[in-house]
């Protein structure tokens, strides 16, 4: 007998979203059958018209513990993952302290996380100046790929690579088949901002920085094989390049934001405290841009949504667009903010399944995770798409509830997440997760 079944009659599959019991056993999908099967379980949820899917990946998560705990950490960004239906989650290498760019620095990130998490947690490495011997002797021990700036990362432990830097470290990645995960604004294209304001601060970091550093990384992914993934593609500018370089068979893939998906420009200079909570890098652009991306995403251009989370204190969000932190916190709501959005334009739950589900774990090989298949792990969430709810700081569960999104009402509402077959609760019982599991 199983130990769970639960009935939707939305149930999101790989193949589209159509009536279906979905049955779990120790951890792990063993069946998908018809809505009404007879199919006899220990406990068993009929969800009725609220919508099954499989549960989020997320592969740009900023945790930042050990060493700037006090700006998010594993329990509080695991936590904030599951009640935003997100089961899975890569942490990026830096804001930490020490980042991870060696083995003793990934030992200690695992040694923060280890019997903390509400979900499942992955690392990304580092590749930083001086580094390249360290990044096979990471990827042995598992993680999911390697970071790099083109430009200041706004850590001084995490310096940005050169070209010549950048080339050797596609080199040595393609040497092991890895992957480069790769924030790409060009620095020659990046100035102060000239003052304080959403105006300046968006005009400091061009769409023509974004474009070059693009081209840059397609250039290098040919020279050298590597498989090349651009991170927060913020510019649609970027979009016709990386779509001949997919054309013509290189394997560069992108990713986007909920934040340059559901915001824009102006929403930045309305009257609201702190406005600051809308500076990221690169920057939320305006409105044309906005609906680029959406048309970049419905044609598979951009692959993925995932949300880059990257919270801070609320002292460093203090100040201008000049000197604040920039990072979007939006663990919790990414999934609601792109339903609300995708709807209104028309796109299914199926899409919004695909972009921060499928693609991600697809992206990162992270096993077991993605969709709803039998012998992928139980990470399941029941959400009710047609009930809206107003954002209160105060339910969200990172660390320090800043958020641009706060006061917009938005429509989809987790309504419950299951790890492995098993509802997340207090008790953390996320596992570390490592790119050369086997199942």
């Amino acid at each position: 007998m199983d130990d769970l079944l639960i009935r939707s009659r939305r149930t999101v599959l790989p193949d589209g979203e159509r009536p279906a019991a979905v049955s779990v056993r120790d951890g792990r999908i063993t069946a998908i059958s018809a809505h009404d099967a007879a199919a006899p379980a220990a406990a068993s949820v009929d969800l009725g018209d609220a919508a099954l899917l499989p549960g989020l990946v997320d592969t740009h998560v900023h945790v930042n513990e050990p060493g700037r705990t006090e700006w998010e950490g594993f329990a509080t960004a695991t936590r904030a993952a599951a009640a935003g239906g997100v089961t899975t989650l890569v942490d990026m290498p830096l804001n930490s302290l020490p980042p991870t760019v060696d083995p003793a620095a990934l030992a200690a990130k695992r040694r923060a996380a280890e019997d903390v998490c509400a979900v499942d947690v992955g690392f990304w490495g580092g590749a930083v100046p001086g580094n390249v011997p360290s990044l096979r002797p990471l990827h042995d021990l598992g993680v999911f790929g390697f970071k790099c700036f083109t430009s200041d990362s706004g850590v001084p432990e995490f310096p940005p690579l050169t070209v010549e830097e950048m080339r050797a470290a596609f080199r040595e990645i393609a040497s092991f088949g890895g992957l480069v995960i790769v924030h790409a604004e060009d620095p020659a294209s990046l100035a102060p901002p000239s003052a304080g304001d959403y105006p300046a601060f968006l005009a400091s970091r061009p769409p023509s920085a974004e474009r070059a550093a693009v081209e840059r990384v397609v250039r290098l992914a040919e020279e050298t094989g590597v498989r090349a993934h651009i991170l927060h593609l913020s510019a649609a500018d970027c979009l016709d390049v990386l779509a001949k370089a997919q054309a013509g068979g290189l394997p560069v893939t992108a990713e986007t934001c909920p934040h340059y998906l559901t915001l824009c420009a102006a929403d930045a200079t309305e009257p609201r405290s702190p406005a600051t909570a809308f500076k990221c890098c690169p920057p939320i652009r305006d409105e044309a841009n906005r609906d680029l991306l959406w048309q970049g995403l419905a044609s598979g251009v951009i692959s993925c949504v995932v949300t880059d989370h990257s919270p801070c204190t609320p002292e460093l969000k203090r100040g201008d667009f000049a000197t604040a932190w920039g990072g979007v916190s939006s663990l919790q709501l990414g999934l609601p903010a792109v339903w609300t959005a995708a709807r209104e334009r028309g796109h299914g739950l199926s899409s919004v399944v695909r972009w921060m589900s499928e693609a991600p774990a697809r992206l990162a090989a992270v096993p077991g995770k993605g969709g709803i298949v039998v012998g992928n792990d139980a990470d399941l969430v029941a959400f009710a798409p047609d009930e809206t709810f107003t954002v209160d700081p105060a339910a969200l569960h990172h660390r320090h509830p800043v958020t641009p999104y706060e006061g917009r009402t938005l429509t989809g509402v987790v309504q419950a997440t299951w790890l492995r077959g098993t509802l997340v609760a207090d008790a953390p019982a996320g596992r570390l997760l490592s790119r050369s599991e086997t199942r």
